[in-house]
């Protein structure tokens, strides 16, 4: 078996016919560890994961989940092959209360549902205490938790997170990151998308950094957190790779 659960090789792909906005694009996403995908805004990094989601045409290049061509899926599929997918917004249903978002997810676990709605509410207790609240009501932190608790419903290998934190202040963005980076102690890999740049390479273990579309570094989290070529790429438009 691959040591790589999610691996996306030079990927082309975009919103329309002929303007990819993915030009080669590649990433390895190691078995149980936190990936994160950084760089400044329209470098391609949202459709990179939701091209790996099947939410983006690929019209060149390969998608594999553990060493299987998963390239252009169902997007209802994926949780079938134990892949969830955590958008930036719009992530949870606000007009329906905590456990009734949760038991939209769990429809078809029939004779386990309840057992695994309860199994969620012990991993996240703020959510329990309110469960019958109506979702929109919750904090920004809050409602994605929310939002990763419906992901995990699913039993997933493989969370894709779309900026998890923003909109969130400082402390709640600190919390999301750290309970992503905790569920690979349970073996699920994470990839994830994130602005927050200091935060996400402190949490990460493997960063990847795209710029107009393709790739310009990649290494451990650590070793880039004080590379000054990561602040380059940003501000002073730096490339490595065109």
């Amino acid at each position: 078996m691959t040591d790589h659960a999610l691996q996306a090789s030079d990927i082309t792909a975009g919103y329309l016919p002929d303007l990819p906005i993915l030009k080669g694009v590649s990433l390895n996403a190691a078995q149980a560890k936190v990936t994160v995908i950084i760089g400044p805004n329209g470098a391609g990094k949202s459709t990179l994961i939701k091209a790996m989601a099947g939410l983006v045409k690929v019209s060149d290049g390969q998608v594999l989940l553990q060493g299987q061509d998963i390239t252009n899926p169902r997007p209802d599929e994926m949780g079938a092959r134990g892949v969830a997918y955590v958008p930036q917004s719009d992530n949870i249903f606000r007009s329906l209360t905590i456990r009734q978002n949760l038991e939209l997810v769990l429809r078809r676990a029939r004779g386990e549902r309840a057992a695994k709605l309860e199994a969620l509410f012990q991993q996240f207790p703020p959510l329990a205490q309110k469960r019958n609240q109506k979702a929109g009501a919750l904090s920004g932190g809050q409602r994605q938790f929310l939002a990763v608790a419906m992901a995990l419903a699913i039993n997933p290998s493989v969370i894709l997170m779309d900026e998890p934190s923003a909109g969130l202040s400082p402390k709640a963005a600190q919390e999301v990151l750290e309970h992503a980076k905790s569920l690979t102690e349970k073996g699920v890999t994470i990839v994830l998308v994130e602005q927050n740049v200091k935060q996400a390479l402190r949490l990460a273990d493997h960063c990847y950094i795209l710029a107009d579309g393709r790739n310009q570094l990649d290494g451990s989290a650590a070793d880039l957190l004080d590379d000054p070529v990561v602040g380059q790429i940003y501000l002073g438009g730096k490339r490595v790779a065109s």
